[in-house]
Order: C-alpha cells, then sequence, then structure tokens
C-alpha cells in the first residue's frame, strides 16, 4: 500500500479537513456505543466487563466442544490471526488444510486484525464456512477491495487515497442476519471472538467482543459487526477510516477507527483480560490453555537493493517495521504464555516463498498461497513453539501440540 510513501507526500501537502463530530478529548474515556456499553475495551488495562464475560463463558460451554483430556484436563485452544493483506491467503488454506488432517480443534476465543479480522469470524464459526474463506481468499482481486482515487485532490481534501467501498460490499454481502445469529449462538455457547480496531482520537488499540455483539439484539447490531470488520481492515492514508457512532455526556458524536495492526499486527488478550484468572474464578482450575498463532507473512529480512525513490524506500522501511512489530508480538505472547502456563504454537509463510504478484490483490497469487498454506496443515500442522531465535533455555521445555 506504500503506507510510507503516502504519508510523506500528505505530510507536504496542505490538505483541507473534512467535518466531523469527535469526541471531545475529555469525554473520551466514557464514551460507549449507545445501547452495547459493555462489547468493547481499550487494550492495556483489565476490562472487569470483558472479564465478567469471559468468567461467564464457561458457565455457557458445552463439555463437547471443550471435553475433559486424558490428562484430566480441559484444553482451551485459542486462534491468533495476524494482518497481511492479501496473504490471509495462506491462513485461509492453513485452517482448510487443518480441517481436513482431522486435528482443528474448537476454538474457545479467536482474535483477528486487519485480514485476520476477515478471516475471524469464519474461523470462529468452524470448518462449515471454510469454503467461504476460500472464496473469497482465492477469487478476489484489487477491484474487490478497493478502487484508487485522484491523487491530487484526495491530498489536498481527502482522508484517503483509496475508496474501500468494494470490499465493504463484500462484507455487507456476506455477513449478513443469518451470519450474525450463527456468531450469537457461538458466542451463547461459550466461545468468544475479538476483533482490534484503532481508535485514532484516543490513540488506543480496541478490543471488540463481537460475539456479545451478534448476541445484543439492538437494532444497529448488524451495522456495528460490518464497520468493526472494516475498521480493522483499512489501512490509515491508504483506505477512509471507519466511523463509529457512540455516545458521551448525552450526546452523540463519532470515533475514527483504522487497522487494527497499526498497532499490532497480531494479538491475543492485548492485556484486556486474563484466561487463567477468569476460569479459577468460576472453579476451573483444571484446565490449560493452549494459543495457536498463524502469521500470514514472513519474518526473517529480505535482502534487495533499495532504489533512490520514495516509492521503493518507502516500501523496504514499511516491510522491515512491520517484521519487526511481528516480532515484537510473538515475544509479547510467548511471555504470556509462559507466565499462565499455557501451551505456544505458531506458523508463518515459508521465507523463501513468492509473495508478489502481478497487483495488490492477485488471484494467482493467493491460489498459490492458499495451497501453500493447505499443504502445511493437511497432514497435522507442524508448529514452532518459541519466539523467532529462541533456541535454549531458561525457558521451559514447550509442551507438544495437543492432538483432537
Amino acid at each position: 500500500m506504500r503506507l510510507l510513501l503516502i504519508l510523506a507526500v500528505a505530510a507536504l501537502s496542505g490538505c483541507a479537513i473534512l467535518p466531523r463530530n469527535a469526541v471531545p478529548v475529555d469525554r473520551m474515556d466514557e464514551a460507549v456505543v449507545p445501547g452495547m456499553p459493555d462489547i468493547r475495551a481499550r487494550g492495556g488495562r483489565r476490562d472487569p466487563a470483558t472479564m465478567r464475560d469471559l468468567a461467564q463463558s464457561f458457565t455457557q460451554e458445552s463439555s463437547a466442544d471443550f471435553p475433559v483430556q486424558a490428562d484430566g484436563r480441559v484444553h482451551y485452544p485459542h486462534l491468533v490471526l495476524s494482518g497481511g493483506g492479501a496473504n490471509g491467503a495462506f491462513g485461509a488454506g492453513f485452517l482448510s488444510g487443518w480441517t481436513k488432517s482431522g486435528t482443528r480443534p474448537v476454538f474457545k476465543i479467536v482474535t483477528g486484525v486487519s485480514t485476520g479480522a476477515l478471516m475471524a469470524p469464519y474461523a470462529f464459526l468452524g470448518p462449515d464456512y471454510d469454503d467461504a474463506i476460500r472464496e473469497f481468499y482465492t477469487n478476489t482481486s484489487t477491484l474487490n477491495v478497493f478502487k484508487m482515487l485522484s491523487i491530487i485532490p484526495q491530498l489536498l481534501g481527502g482522508e484517503s487515497l483509496a475508496d474501500s467501498g468494494p470490499l465493504r460490499l463484500t462484507i455487507d454481502q456476506t455477513v449478513d442476519d443469518a451470519f450474525l445469529r450463527a456468531v450469537a449462538r457461538a458466542h451463547q455457547s461459550g466461545r468468544r471472538l475479538y476483533l482490534g480496531t484503532v481508535d485514532l482520537d484516543a490513540q488506543f488499540f480496541v478490543v471488540w467482543n463481537m460475539g456479545a455483539i451478534a448476541a445484543s439484539g439492538q437494532p444497529g447490531s448488524l451495522e456495528l459487526f460490518r464497520n468493526v470488520m472494516l475498521a480493522s481492515a483499512s489501512i490509515p492514508i491508504a483506505f477512509q477510516p471507519v466511523f463509529i457512532d457512540v455516545e458521551a455526556g448525552g450526546r452523540r458524536f463519532d470515533e475514527m477507527h483504522v487497522d487494527g495492526a497499526t498497532v499490532a499486527n497480531l494479538f491475543y488478550s492485548a492485556g484486556v483480560f486474563n484466561f487463567q484468572q477468569a476460569r479459577e474464578g468460576v472453579g476451573r482450575g483444571q484446565a490449560v490453555e493452549d494459543i495457536f498463532i498463524v502469521h500470514n507473512g514472513q519474518l526473517l529480512p529480505v535482502s534487495g537493493t533499495t532504489n533512490r525513490s520514495l516509492r521503493s524506500i518507502g516500501t523496504r522501511a514499511f516491510s522491515a517495521a512491520a517484521k519487526a512489530s511481528t516480532m515484537g508480538d510473538l515475544f509479547r505472547i510467548f511471555t504470556f504464555a509462559l507466565i499462565n502456563s499455557a501451551g505456544y504454537y505458531w506458523i508463518t509463510i515459508p521465507n523463501g516463498v513468492e509473495l508478489a504478484g502481478d497487483e495488490t490483490f492477485d488471484p494467482v497469487a493467493m491460489r498459490r498461497l492458499y495451497d501453500i498454506g493447505y499443504a502445511k496443515s493437511r497432514d497435522g500442522p507442524e508448529w514452532s513453539t518459541r519466539p523467532p531465535g529462541v533456541q535454549e533455555p531458561p525457558f521451559p521445555e514447550p509442551r507438544a501440540a495437543p492432538v483432537r
């Protein structure tokens, strides 16, 4: 998306300011979605409402979904899906291959940002939705995601260089009332779906309880669900932000939300909840977490000559920053897993696989990535159990990945 190039050009332009009804700074902490006050939380601090909702999930769940294993404990699998744009085709194929292997579990928690946020609701609903994910990530072209706008007018008085209207239309066509009811049923059976966006006004990562939105019964729940999905995939400057209607001090305002990967390319709890404390608080001490991470990208540096151009410099710098951010996210979740004695398993696109296509969303390249992801899990996934570069103690020996 040439994000750094866009930022540099925008910084040099005297942009007009489009009107909006932003939340006053002194009211930002109290802003809530009307009729749904407990369906989101700011990252980086424990949220009492999210903890209560998570504790309730244990009373809702079925032993068929989360049975007692041979070791006498219930294993709770969690799935973390990263950003990565068109590279999400890898994750889509990986999920389908995992289903084919017969070892894919029912996930207690699914999280996602950016392309992972587009995939996460389907992964949350289970293997019956594998075909829908495959359809999107193997037959989508750039025209189905965005269309470029005239650069000069946008620099002078716009908010993005591309229009994500096609992506909004795709979301609206697939996420309908029936889909929302399916998410609500999964939520009411004790499972949780969290997506991440960034509130640019408050500069906070926001964790959205998507199942709670679906199960709320509020008139605007379907629109909000769609808006959060779109916002989490809306790269700032490249795509226009998504405005969420909120209420503070008895008045209506709007919040500006963008791609969750702006802050975290992948996340598990974002500090909002502690799963171990939630389950122990309701007497579920004999249990263990297994956190599975699917990274839709590559981590190792790719050496190459950087041309003396804004495009080349911006693209290379953005790629390096994204990889470094993902490394930090992997270590953050690993630390959480160590503290909470949870299993830690992750996988990424093998280095050396060509990611680029003839266009930003190239069906040919995406089908190739889908097939690679499928092959990586079809016979049972082989997970990395330590963050990149961590091979030796003092870290405890990780557990083997559970087999369902």
